[in-house]
């Protein structure tokens, strides 16, 4: 029995099968990028869930309270600013693959993967 405390982490492994299943079984180039952005997402998803912490609060030092007693409460800030950098970082890379499919597609005539290899041959 799954427990509900383990659903979401159950749900990004699951977003992450798909997006590997779509990069390693689609013959389609467009499909295969959808593919990487899938999964790519899902690891951005298990970061965030990894820095969860069930009634946590912001990590702001207020006045009169102790670090020692905020750290035991707060969430880890550090998980958030790494997937913002590489939610940044994705969609440079998820531009650069369309860019380059559209020129494979302005090349070949087609997103068929077996078709570009057999014409690059």
């Amino acid at each position: 029995m799954i427990s509900r405390g383990m659903l979401p982490y159950l749900l990004a492994m699951v977003l992450l099968g798909i997006g590997v299943y779509a990069i390693t079984c689609k013959k389609n180039l467009i499909k295969v990028i959808v593919g990487m952005v899938v999964a790519e997402y899902a690891v951005n998803l298990f970061l965030v869930l990894l820095g969860y912490r069930a009634g946590g609060v912001a990590p702001i030092l207020s006045e009169g309270e102790k670090a020692a007693d905020l750290a035991r409460h707060s969430v880890d800030p550090l998980p958030q600013a790494l997937i913002l950098t590489a939610i940044v970082i994705g969609l440079a890379i998820t531009a650069l693959m369309v860019a380059l499919a559209l020129r494979i597609h302005e090349r070949y005539g087609t997103f068929d993967l077996s078709e570009i290899r057999k014409l690059k041959g």
